[in-house]
């Protein structure tokens, strides 16, 4: 571990003495880690890290008390409105609604994230001007009701008509319609009977969602078995269904040299392997923690 490393550590450390939390606001990162992590800050070491430049991080903090929250949300950066929009309360009453109208996306982006935020809010970001807002509700508000799920299956914008394919089980009034939209088709796949038009639609993502499908026939899985796209095959390959003389004939038609690609598709058969996760860092005594600010000249 670096020293910058080291002292993020340090300052996320808990039951550290208060003086040598001051010692290490002077450290960008470590200063940026007490501010992120800590639960023990005081008013005026608060005071001092939004001084310093750090407020992004302290508004991301759940720990820091609510009045505290409700000041960043009027800062004037739209980082740190962001920072605490994604997981404030509503405190004092009417601050969600007014982070709901903040002019800057980003921070109705976030606030899409907060699972503090009721229903009437959710469904207002759902139909908010910018793509990149209606995005967030999509990826956060997985129950959404019906209304709100139909109007973003049917969005102007491919992007999220795509998005919301993929998060959402559509109305079934709706499926014929997003099977002939080249942005739903291969996410409503899994809603119809495969069929031999589907299995050889030009669309890779299709015929991959047609090789996914639970009630796949045999004839169709013979057919996708060939199929010119490795992706393809590789969903093939990873059907708990398939025999395994034929899922290993299949995976040696999958060499790659790429290894973000054989990982991804290992990933999918569920052979993959995962590193080790990182070792905790170790608590500094006191002493200990002395020399390492020493060392950075804190």
């Amino acid at each position: 571990m670096n020293l910058d490393a080291e002292l993020g550590a340090l300052a996320a450390q808990e039951d550290l003495p208060a003086g040598l939390v001051w010692r290490l606001l002077r450290h960008p990162q470590a200063r940026r880690s007490a501010a992120l992590l800590r639960r023990d800050l005081t008013p005026k070491l608060m005071e001092e890290i939004i001084r310093l430049g750090s407020a992004r991080s302290l508004a991301a903090n759940s720990s820091v008390p609510a009045r505290v929250r409700a000041r960043l949300a009027e800062h004037p950066q739209p980082s740190v409105r962001a920072a605490v929009a994604a997981s404030v309360t509503d405190e004092p009453p009417g601050l969600l609604a007014r982070l709901a109208d903040d002019q800057d996306p980003l921070v109705r982006g976030f606030l899409a994230m907060n699972e503090h935020l009721p229903p009437e809010l959710l469904a207002a970001l759902a139909a908010d001007s910018e793509p990149s807002v209606r995005s967030s509700v999509i990826e956060n508000w997985k129950d959404a009701p019906e209304p709100v799920r139909r109007a973003l299956l049917t969005d102007p914008d491919p992007h999220i008509r795509r998005s919301a394919a993929s998060a959402y089980s559509p109305p079934t009034d709706l499926v014929p319609v997003l099977l002939a939209d080249p942005e739903t088709r291969a996410s409503t796949v899994q809603y119809v009977d495969p069929s031999p038009q589907l299995a050889a639609d030009p669309d890779p993502g299709v015929r991959a969602a047609v090789a996914a499908h639970p009630n796949l026939p045999g004839e169709l899985r013979n057919v996708l078995i060939a199929d010119a796209d490795v992706g393809v095959r590789n969903t093939i390959a990873a059907r708990p269904d398939i025999p395994s003389a034929l899922r290993e004939s299949l995976v040696a038609t999958l060499a790659t040299d790429d290894p973000v690609a054989e990982w991804i598709m290992s990933f999918q058969r569920s052979t993959h392997t995962s590193p080790p996760p990182a070792p905790a860092p170790p608590m500094l005594t006191r002493g200990q923690a002395e020399d390492l600010l020493a060392r950075a000249g804190l």
